[in-house]
């Protein structure tokens, strides 16, 4: 199997998500209800899985515009900026008066484990009409990439305008909410971990038969393909034909945070990009184990580099 690309051009990726400030606090461990920790330390990065993905995908060599909402307060403004200092077509961002702009607060622990609060803010403005308004631009696509941190309408009317187009659709069911399954035929692939899995089969999905069983049982709903994350296990990829596990490399973590992001953008890249669905899993896997070796969700952004060392 190869890792290089059918067409090494630069596949289009349009990305509809959010977009957040993180906060993120290392503490020894988390605390228990009604237990105050102290001695904890605070930085800033920019996140928000759109912009995470959008921002991973640019990185390793895609074309990627990006649509979301920011707020009108001094939060919004630096994070599209950011975003567009990384690569991204930022020229669909609005900013949403009388809304703050999401805001997320992590919890990272020595281990690199994190605990994640969201407060969505502005990303749950995207409207129906945003994508239709935004479609001319989905349909030159190679790829739609979404995500469920913004409203499952916009989501779906997203879906739908680059179906019609021809256009693929990559869906990241993080976090894990209900979805029609008119949304569900439409994506190749669906993109979820374990615990995402179990929520839309409402069963547990630990253990690699398990794992197996779920990605068959995934694939009876709808999706085109499945590409099922499994942390530092790597990845196990289905489409009714072929059936893979594709392991991780051995790496040292220092945090999880963006990790799966910087998957499903290295995989919206190389399929955009005209590569086959094992061989991008195969190089995304690679990117989220170069993401976990620093911190933030965009500040450990692989590159093309990095990904080739492992």
């Amino acid at each position: 199997m190869t890792d290089e690309p059918v067409n090494s051009g630069r596949g289009r990726v349009f990305v509809v998500g959010s977009i957040n400030r993180d906060f993120v606090l290392k503490v020894n461990k988390r605390p228990a209800p009604g237990e105050t920790v102290t001695d904890a330390t605070l930085s800033l990065y920019d996140g928000g899985k759109g912009a995470n993905q959008s921002a991973a995908a640019a990185r390793l060599g895609a074309d990627v515009a990006f649509l979301g909402r920011v707020g009108d307060d001094d939060i919004g403004e630096p994070l599209v900026a950011a975003l567009e200092e990384k690569g991204v077509d930022v020229s669909l961002v609005e900013r949403v008066a009388g809304v703050a702009s999401g805001v997320a607060f992590i919890t990272l622990t020595p281990d690199g484990e994190n605990a994640i609060t969201v407060a969505p803010g502005a990303n749950r403005s995207l409207m129906l009409r945003d994508m239709d308004a935004a479609g001319e631009r989905i349909r030159a696509s190679d790829v739609l990439v979404a995500q469920m941190e913004v409203p499952v309408e916009a989501v779906e009317r997203a879906a739908e305008v680059a179906a019609a187009g021809g256009v693929r659709v990559i869906l990241n069911l993080a976090p894990p909410r209900e979805i029609p399954s008119s949304l569900l035929e439409k994506l190749d692939p669906l993109v979820v971990n374990e615990h995402e899995a179990a929520f839309l089969l409402g069963g547990e999905v630990e253990g690699d038969r398990a794992v197996r069983a779920a990605a068959s049982d995934l694939l009876a709903l709808g999706p085109r393909s499945i590409v099922i994350t499994l942390g530092a296990d790597g990845a196990f990829v289905a489409d009714g034909e072929t059936v893979a596990h594709l392991p991780a490399p051995e790496v040292e973590v220092v945090d999880t945070t963006g990790a799966g992001d910087a998957f499903v953008g290295a995989l919206s890249a190389r399929i955009a990009a005209g590569d086959t669905l094992e061989n991008a899993v195969s190089y995304a896997v690679r990117a989220g184990a170069a993401a976990v070796q620093d911190e933030g969700a965009q500040g450990a952004l692989p590159t093309p580099e990095m990904i080739e060392k492992l």
